[in-house]
């Protein structure tokens, strides 16, 4: 039963595909709709991005004396203040799923939201490094729970037709607020006459924050929630707001026809759905996840995130001049995105992650090189052509493959639990490489680019032998095809 209902929700979305164009007039009000709680959604995103991004502006000031303005941070310290919002983060990832499935998508991220703009007020206004590493293990709370609940709630909300395109949204605002950060640090930076130009660059982190806390003011609950919680009228009303006429209630008895499916999904080994996670093939999807969320951070894209200004300033340009040359790592992020988008539409997500390992190992091994030539004026540019060249392959293959599949990959059941752990993973890989990065460069330099290229190769081996291909298929198919293939 369930197999030919999920080949009838396919073919349906594949037949009406062609004639889009021809019904934008009917759907028109409610697609724009949808547009509009996305971009409100991705407002976490966007702080996500920011937190993360404008650390890297701020260190070299925080750096300092303090009779200068800063905190006098070492190597381990900048390593300890920046791995405090990711270590925070995978913590946040698991409760914040945990809270979104009790509570609601919508009623979380609003607490979320108000837990960013605490967290990062008290970061501007820290009297010290113990303090600063306690606001930031706030910010980390709220970045990590925003990190699982956003692709979700954009998942529930949208459409079938336009789930992928709406999905990586989410990694084209992460890193929307990663080129912000870098935007203002170098502005503040210009602007600022004294040593405390850290604490205006991180104050400014509480601007998207307080922008999400309001748009979800106006923004519904997901539907799939409220309906697999009781309210299928609720469920309803919300679905009639966000979809063409009779695409509500065509969506509405999918949504209640999939709970039961779902509990289903376990069959034989699963006698009771309260431990979902029972299931052979479930328990091996969530490894995959996970392993998945460990390869997206060991490429080392945050070591060029977070410490792009220091590395630039280390191979000869000056503070204000690194802090200038990153905002071109934040456009390229952007424009990567974009592309990845775009590349997403056309082919399998599994060739997509592979080549950007592969890519992403090789600028590796190009970075190495270019810290072993002899010191000059033009090492600094080559090694930010190559750091480019590098955020290219992550932002646009594996990244955006990594936050589309957190909302592709798991079954109905575990969706929330599942995610959580994938992007606790992400966030536990991103803080290892965030405390460790700066001990490895002051005492190997240019060579940890190497094992960076090594791991990378090994990232690219797992994803050929784990990763499924997703691309074409409903989400009751994916279902179908990882339960018999992984059981």
């Amino acid at each position: 039963m369930s197999s030919s209902r999920g080949r009838t929700s396919e073919e349906h979305r594949r037949s009406t595909k062609p004639t889009s164009r021809s019904s934008r007039g009917r759907s028109g009000s409610p697609d724009r709709r949808v547009t509009t709680i996305v971009l409100i959604a991705t407002m976490g995103a966007v702080a996500f991005g920011y937190d993360t991004g404008v650390l890297a502006g701020a260190l070299p000031f925080l750096s300092q004396p303090r009779d200068a303005g800063g905190l006098g941070l070492d190597a381990l310290a900048e390593g300890v203040v920046t791995s405090a919002l990711v270590f925070a983060a995978s913590l946040g990832a698991l409760v914040g799923g945990r809270l979104a499935d009790r509570l609601g998508r919508r009623r979380t991220l609003l607490f979320v939201s108000l837990v960013f703009a605490v967290g990062a007020l008290g970061t501007g206004l820290a009297p010290s490094v113990e303090a600063l590493v306690g606001c930031r293990v706030v910010l980390g709370l709220a970045v990590g729970a925003s990190s699982t609940i956003v692709p979700i709630f954009i998942g529930e909300i949208a459409p079938a037709r336009r789930r992928a395109g709406l999905v990586t949204r989410n990694q084209l605002m992460i890193v929307t607020g990663q080129l912000l950060a870098a935007v203002a640090n170098a502005a503040i930076a210009q602007a600022s006459s004294d040593g405390e130009a850290w604490r205006h660059m991180l104050l400014v982190s509480a601007t998207p924050a307080l922008l999400l806390f309001a748009g979800l003011w106006f923004v519904p609950e997901s539907p799939r929630w409220l309906a697999t919680h009781g309210r299928p009228e609720a469920a309803r009303r919300v679905l009639e707001s966000i979809r063409s006429t009779g695409e509500s209630e065509r969506e509405l008895q999918t949504i209640t026809a999939l709970r039961p499916r779902a509990n289903e999904s376990a069959g034989a080994t699963q006698r009771t759905d309260r431990h979902p996670m029972r299931a052979r093939w479930v328990r091996r999807l969530v490894l995959i996840g996970a392993g998945l969320g460990m390869v997206s951070q060991l490429t080392g894209v945050n070591s060029v995130m977070y410490f792009a200004p220091s590395i630039l300033a280390t191979s000869g340009l000056g503070t204000q001049a690194a802090l200038t040359a990153t905002i071109a790592t934040g456009v390229v992020s952007v424009l990567a995105t974009l592309v990845g988008i775009r590349v997403l539409r056309r082919l399998g997500r599994r060739p997509i992650m592979i080549t950007g390992l592969i890519g992403v190992a090789s600028s590796h091994l190009l970075l190495g090189l270019a810290f072993a030539l002899p010191l000059g004026p033009a090492q600094p540019w080559l090694v930010l052509a190559l750091m480019l060249v590098l955020l290219c392959f992550v932002q646009a293959m594996v990244s955006v493959v990594f936050w589309l599949m957190t909302a592709e990959l798991f079954p109905l059941q575990v969706r929330g639990l599942a995610a959580g752990v994938a992007v606790c993973v992400q966030w536990l890989s991103n803080g290892v490489v965030a405390l460790l990065f700066p001990l490895a460069f002051a005492h190997l330099g240019g060579d940890v680019y190497f094992v960076f290229a090594a791991v990378n190769v090994l990232s690219a081996w797992f994803v050929w032998r784990a990763l499924p291909e997703t691309r074409g298929l409903a989400l009751e198919e994916v279902e179908r095809m990882l339960r018999r293939r992984l059981s």
